[in-house]
């Protein structure tokens, strides 16, 4: 079966999972059925979304489907609140599973039978040891375990005490189902793993009917048996469970789904550990599963990434079985290709200098065209007003300044983006502090739109706004969340000791265009020379909008078209 393409490019035809797709496909397989199966215990993060675009993605190339199949095995650790946040999640990315989203709460009841039937075999059996015993008993990875003294139970009694733990005759931790298989086996996962526990816990679909829960690796392949999932994709550190999932099948006699591991993702200057994500949460190191400075997927949302640029960053990243650490820098490369192509560009001035245009008439004013996105002519002008007083970024001027410093200073000249050329002829100072408050300047009315009739050259471009029409907004600027590259390389020390202090700063009272006064929605715009920002619909409101900062320019558009600036 040739492979259909991708909504946002090829497919990756040169991975080892699609090549195993495409022989199966000519052998055994009609159409691959995959499934994206999360445990709702907390919010997906990016590593999520390599998963979700390889198992949907492979489903939409070869004509097949994918399931959405919730984990809930552990009614203590999930809420409600994270399956929705999952589904939401998905679909934002660009995914449907339709009418096939499952529980492995569906096939409770089956994998009880399915374990009465290895019991009644004599390949599973109820054990009294305590979780403490359990680890002791299992030995070492140079040492074979030690069997359970309740290992030869009879089969009669192995039946009546299951029976009686899924009936609620005992306390939490008193007995657990273990699969007999052989305690010396080189596999530590072989050596008799737990498959059912003790735990009285309301379940948020089952209620309070059961009081014994299965066990992820004892429920995994059976859910993608019952499920009839083709290939089980999943990460490396499930390759040593493979033949335990594989034992568990063949004592059954049920079908065989194909599971194939690949490296998870690894990303430079944040975690992708779940646990370790809850952590940074409940301790408050960040404001929530959505702080903008999160690696999850409603977090990078939030802070104004697209689903394009993950789907992007995803497809660049590839699927291999090495382990490796991506650099942030590659993420952010993919969000700022898409937001070029895509933002809408405005202005914005994050630290007001007042300017002054002396020789412009007395409380005149002007509209100018401004371009909204050079990349897409389709997006068409705007119009931005113009009067005497404008403010510009503080570090725009400078009294004396370096070589090579092609912004505003005595005597200079620069163009104002889409306006005039200006000369500055003076400026004003505090008279305790001896900061600059006010530029003068002169415009030159013939350079309507930045262009000189006479063809003198001017170096510099900088943004500004309007005094009189600002609105006033408050930007967020974020950086990387740790201050090294491997926050959980050093076992000697706590990952939130490597947190970085200055992952977020506040600027209040910024000057921006009008427009961005009374703005809604996710609208990803271009702040000429700051960055990508996006509204943040959550903390702003009417008259007080907040943006986040997605991710800074590479270049600004200054030093594309005027050259280098200092």
């Amino acid at each position: 079966m040739k492979p259909k393409a991708d909504k946002d490019g090829p497919p990756e035809s040169g991975d080892f999972i699609r090549a195993r797709i495409r022989s199966d496909l000519q052998s055994d397989i009609a159409k691959p059925v995959t499934r994206f199966p999360p445990e709702p215990n907390g919010y997906l993060h990016i590593g999520h979304a390599k998963s979700i675009c390889l198992n949907f993605g492979i489903a939409e190339e070869f004509g097949g489907t994918c399931n959405l199949r919730f984990d809930d095995t552990n009614p203590s650790k999930e809420d409600v609140r994270y399956e929705e946040a999952i589904r939401e999640d998905v679909r934002w990315l660009g995914f449907d599973w339709e009418d096939r989203v499952y529980y492995a709460s569906d096939y409770f009841e089956q994998l009880y039978e399915y374990a009465l039937r290895l019991i009644s075999e004599g390949k599973a059996y109820v054990d009294d040891l305590s979780a403490e015993e359990i680890r002791k008993y299992r030995g070492t990875l140079s040492e074979p375990g030690r069997e359970s003294p309740s290992r030869e139970r009879s089969v009669e009694e192995n039946l009546k005490l299951f029976r009686a733990m899924r009936d609620g005759d005992f306390d939490d931790g008193q007995y657990v189902l273990r699969a007999k298989i052989d305690m010396a086996s080189g596999n530590m996962n072989m050596r008799d793993p737990v498959m059912y526990r003790i735990m009285k816990k309301s379940h948020a679909r089952t209620g309070n009917s059961w009081s014994i829960y299965p066990m992820y690796d004892w429920a995994h392949g059976q859910s993608d048996s019952i499920e009839g999932i083709t290939h089980s994709l999943c990460t490396l550190e499930f390759e040593d469970h493979r033949p335990l999932y594989d034992w568990f099948i063949a004592q059954l006699g049920i079908y065989h789904s194909r599971q194939i591991e690949f490296a998870r993702l690894n990303l430079s200057y944040t975690i992708l550990s779940k646990r370790n994500l809850m952590k940074l949460v409940s301790e408050g190191y960040v404001s929530g599963w959505d702080d903008p400075r999160m690696p999850t997927i409603s977090g990078l949302r939030r802070r104004g990434y697209t689903p394009e640029s993950i789907r992007d960053f995803c497809r660049k990243i590839g699927i291999t079985k090495q382990d490796s650490v991506i650099d942030m820098q590659l993420l952010e490369h993919s969000v700022r290709e898409d937001l070029n192509k895509r933002a809408q560009r405005v202005m914005a001035v994050l630290d007001p200098l007042k300017v002054v245009i002396v020789n412009y008439p007395e409380g005149a004013e002007e509209e100018l065209d401004a371009v909204n996105n050079p990349e897409d002519p389709s997006m068409g002008k705007r119009k931005v007003p113009f009067s005497k007083e404008l403010f510009i970024e503080r570090d725009d001027f400078m009294e004396n300044p370096p070589k090579k410093f092609y912004r505003l200073s005595p005597g200079s000249e620069v163009r104002l983006r889409y306006a005039y050329i200006v000369r500055c002829v003076g400026f004003e100072r505090h008279p305790e502090t001896g900061e600059v408050t006010e530029v003068h300047c002169e415009y030159d009315p013939d350079t309507r739109g930045g262009t000189a009739p006479d063809g003198r050259k001017v170096r510099g471009t900088i943004h500004w706004v309007c005094a009189k029409s600002a609105s006033t907004v408050t930007v967020r600027l974020y950086d990387r969340l740790f201050t090294v590259p491997a926050p959980m390389a050093d076992k000697q020390r706590e990952f939130t000791e490597f947190l970085n202090p200055e992952s977020l700063r506040i600027i209040e009272d910024c000057a921006a265009e009008p427009l961005l006064g009374d703005c809604s929605g996710e609208i990803n715009y271009q702040f000429e020379r700051k960055g990508y920002f996006i509204l943040d619909s959550a903390d702003s409101a009417p008259g007080a909008p907040v943006f986040n900062r997605t991710v800074s320019l590479r270049d600004s558009w200054g030093r594309r078209s005027e050259g280098k600036r200092a």
